[in-house]
């Protein structure tokens, strides 16, 4: 998550909160990919978690990379909690057990990504080595409990510690025990974020089986391939998950506007104080039911943004598509997330064969198919095939969207190689988390600790 906002122009009303989704509206030239990736620091001493402060802490981290890079530094109550370059070109932010995430700047091409990620990869390895740290590349902390996990002192995360066990059993394990990559795409209009939502939602729970990377818990396997996957399915169900609406054939921003509405808030901020407001949903704050518990207490487009950026669909809509269902990874899923995406919803046969495709997929039937692929992966069945099956033929528009993109990097290649990685794991007919499960019964001799070898950065 990047940095919370402050935007102090007054809500006046409904259109104000739909106006603001609609701004994000953007003709074809000016789309970008935004791609966000996280990643668990750990001492290379013992494979043990790294703590916020001290002098081999994640703060050190921070502060070094802020020396190296010159970016501006994000606090809370006066701790760095993060880096923003200065022009708001991508940001360095913590998740709340430590996960180090970079939030990449808006990029035209899967090219520019892949250089972006090496070159941060780059910049953390020269800081956090000399303090004996590396990171992983895994959806799901595979060795420390809950309680050996380390908090870091951010304030809204204080405030979701607290709420998470009221609303779901597994929250507190999407806080700290989760890493993902996200790609961010801009649409550019509400009939084209619909289509994009609306096929996005619908192949959800394929990048899910895809990026499968987080077979293990406690030292153990777990019995998942994505066990992230599966900690969504009871976050918080009132603020994740697929929702149902989005697949109308009217849904528009309105219809997410109504819903946010009614979800309940996390906080606000007044005058750099973060204020605890999970008791009430941001119809409420509207309608002025905030006005004795905090100063000025009439929302602002800055609330209305956090609240946005608090909402956890498996597609979460801001001026932006987020696309989340995929577990962190190694370097190359960084890359091959958002050409996964970009190949099927930025060009515009591709978005069409996607959506001809998807389009009498039921509510009922990818809610079924979302359930059962966090245990089956690709295996799992969906009407007459199975998942493994369906991503040949999705990789395939989406291969064939990069070739018409013809984005060529100074090589002269297009950006279809970056697809390479997914279609080998529909090749072999098994994802990186069998994968590593196979490999702790047999080659790793029923240990965990190989993994923080194998799939270190």
């Amino acid at each position: 998550m990047a940095r919370d906002t402050t935007d102090n122009s007054p809500v006046e009303g409904l259109d104000d909160l739909v106006a603001y989704l609609a701004a994000g509206n953007k003709p074809r030239e000016k789309w970008r990919i935004g791609t966000e990736h996280e990643k668990f620091p750990f001492y290379v001493d013992g494979n043990a978690p790294v703590p916020y402060g001290g002098a081999n802490g994640i703060r050190s981290i921070l502060e070094g990379m802020q020396q190296k890079l010159g970016w501006d530094p994000i606090l809370d109550d006066g701790r760095i909690i993060g880096l923003v370059e200065p022009t708001g070109q991508g940001a360095i932010s913590l998740e709340p057990g430590g996960q180090f995430e970079l939030s990449g700047a808006p990029l035209e091409t899967i090219h520019q990504t892949c250089r972006e990620g090496n070159a941060h990869l780059a910049q953390v390895r020269e800081i956090a080595e000399p303090l004996g740290i590396r990171f992983l590349g895994l959806g799901g902390s595979p060795k420390w409990t809950l309680s050996e996990t380390p908090k870091m002192p951010k304030s809204r995360y204080e405030i979701m510690t607290r709420y998470m066990p009221k609303v779901g059993t597994q929250g507190l394990d999407m806080m700290y025990r989760t890493c993902t990559i996200q790609v961010n795409l801009d649409f550019e209009s509400e009939t084209d974020m619909r289509r994009k939502m609306q096929v996005s939602l619908k192949l959800q729970p394929l990048a899910t089986a895809l990026f499968a990377n987080s077979p293990f818990t406690d030292s153990r396997p777990n019995g998942f391939q994505s066990w992230r996957g599966d900690i969504w399915r009871d976050t918080d169900n009132q603020r994740s998950g697929l929702k149902e609406f989005c697949f109308s054939p009217e849904f528009g921003f309105a219809d997410y506007v109504e819903w946010a509405l009614d979800v309940p808030m996390y906080f606000v901020i007044r005058d750099g104080r973060y204020h605890d407001m999970t008791h009430m949903t941001f119809r409420q704050f509207m309608a002025g039911a905030a006005r004795s518990e905090i100063p000025d207490g009439l929302p602002t487009l800055g609330d209305w943004a956090n609240h946005l950026s608090t909402l956890f669909p498996d597609v979460r809509l801001k001026r932006f598509l987020e696309m989340r269902g995929a577990d962190g990874g190694p370097w190359r899923r960084i890359c091959a997330l958002p050409a996964f995406w970009v190949g099927l919803l930025y060009d515009a046969v591709a978005l069409d064969e996607a959506e001809t495709m998807t389009a009498s997929w039921s509510y009922d039937e990818v809610a079924v198919m979302r359930d059962a692929v966090p245990a089956q992966g690709i295996s799992t069945s969906f009407r007459n095939t199975t998942l493994r099956e369906v991503a040949r033929d999705v990789l395939a528009v989406a291969r064939n969207g990069l070739k018409r993109r013809a984005k060529l990097n100074r090589d002269g290649y297009d950006e279809t190689s970056f697809l390479n990685t997914l279609d080998e794991v529909v090749a072999r007919g098994t994802t990186s988390a069998q994968e590593m499960v196979n490999a702790y019964h047999t080659r790793w001799g029923g240990s965990i600790e190989p993994v923080f070898l194998e799939y270190a950065y």
